[in-house]
């Protein structure tokens, strides 16, 4: 296999059972993994993004985990450029790279390519960003409604960051974002892939993210988070506002219970994982694999298996 090129990729919403299939795939493979998470990639923050544990990470190589601290800027060019270096040393010593993750844009940069607009003004990001505070939630969004209806349509009202970028793209470039994004199309193909989306029934599901959140709770999630705060890394902050960071960040600021707080959480992580659903199912050639029913990761792998087989994407 040492010649082959292409990457699997195993995407899905959380608590599908990428990560140990995950895992006993790249043992039998010979492969190493690159994570495709938003949140995994903060230091510190390891209970609520369901992080591999460190004996995972010794069985497997991991990429991409643990490499900045959760108040550091990073972008998805800053993934795409660090994630194609990790892959491409997989690739030069004879591995086969495994992607496993749930952030569609990570993987859309991937498998697409990336859609490289002006860089950062950082002057004009903390204006729009006052602007938002000042004039309450919501005002940034309604003003790329009337200046890209188009782009407003694919970025969730509560998304500031990517509202944000739209409007400093129009802001500098005097141009719309979305037709930036219409020009480039995600056209690139850096690498050939084989993407697979594993998926599961709404009612076995469901009662997985639940068992998830109770054990995050169970493991100190409360307790991670609370070190976070008393580290400085204020509520403010992107990798503060993940699922379960910025929950429990409510929680020891009085704003809610004990109760009220994993309830929350267990209905906003139901709610990212219909989006995640709803985002690859608007992405090309994705392979849907059907998992309800597996609870075993060697169920699991050996189905992923035996398609990446049926795929002839191994030579």
């Amino acid at each position: 296999m040492t010649n082959y090129t292409s990457l699997i990729i195993l995407a899905g919403p959380t608590a599908v059972g990428k990560t140990n299939a995950s895992i006993l795939l790249a043992q039998q493979l010979n492969s190493e993994i690159v994570s495709a998470d938003s949140m995994q990639i903060y230091r510190g923050m390891d209970i609520g993004t369901a992080k591999p544990t460190h004996q995972q990470r010794k069985l497997v190589p991991h990429h991409m985990i643990d490499i900045v601290d959760p108040d550091q800027h990073y972008s998805v060019g800053d993934y795409y450029r660090d994630a194609q270096a990790a892959i491409n040393g997989i690739i030069a010593s004879g591995k086969i790279p495994i992607i496993v993750g749930g952030t569609g844009l990570y993987i859309r940069a991937l498998t697409r390519g990336l859609f490289q607009g002006p860089p950062a003004d950082i002057e004009l990001r903390e204006e729009l960003l006052h602007r938002e505070e000042m004039n309450g939630p919501g005002t940034l969004y309604k003003q790329l409604e009337q200046l890209d209806p188009e782009a407003a349509i694919k970025i969730h009202p509560n998304d500031v960051r990517r509202t944000i970028r739209a409007l400093e793209v129009h802001a500098l470039k005097d141009r719309k974002i979305s037709l930036f994004h219409r020009d480039h199309a995600f056209k690139e193909k850096p690498y050939g892939y084989t993407l697979f989306f594993l998926a599961r029934s709404r009612t076995e599901l469901y009662p997985l993210i639940e068992e998830r959140v109770d054990q995050m709770v169970s493991d100190g999630l409360a307790y991670e988070v609370k070190n976070l705060l008393e580290q400085g890394y204020g509520p403010d902050l992107i990798s503060m506002k993940g699922l379960g960071y910025q929950h429990f960040t409510a929680f020891h600021l009085q704003q809610q219970s004990l109760g009220d707080t994993v309830s929350l959480l267990k209905r906003d992580t139901k709610r990212f994982a219909k989006r995640q659903f709803t985002w690859f199912r608007r992405e090309p050639n994705v392979i849907w694999l059907d998992v309800t029913g597996l609870r075993k990761p060697e169920d699991i792998m050996a189905r992923i298996k035996k398609n990446i087989e049926i795929s002839n994407k191994l030579v």
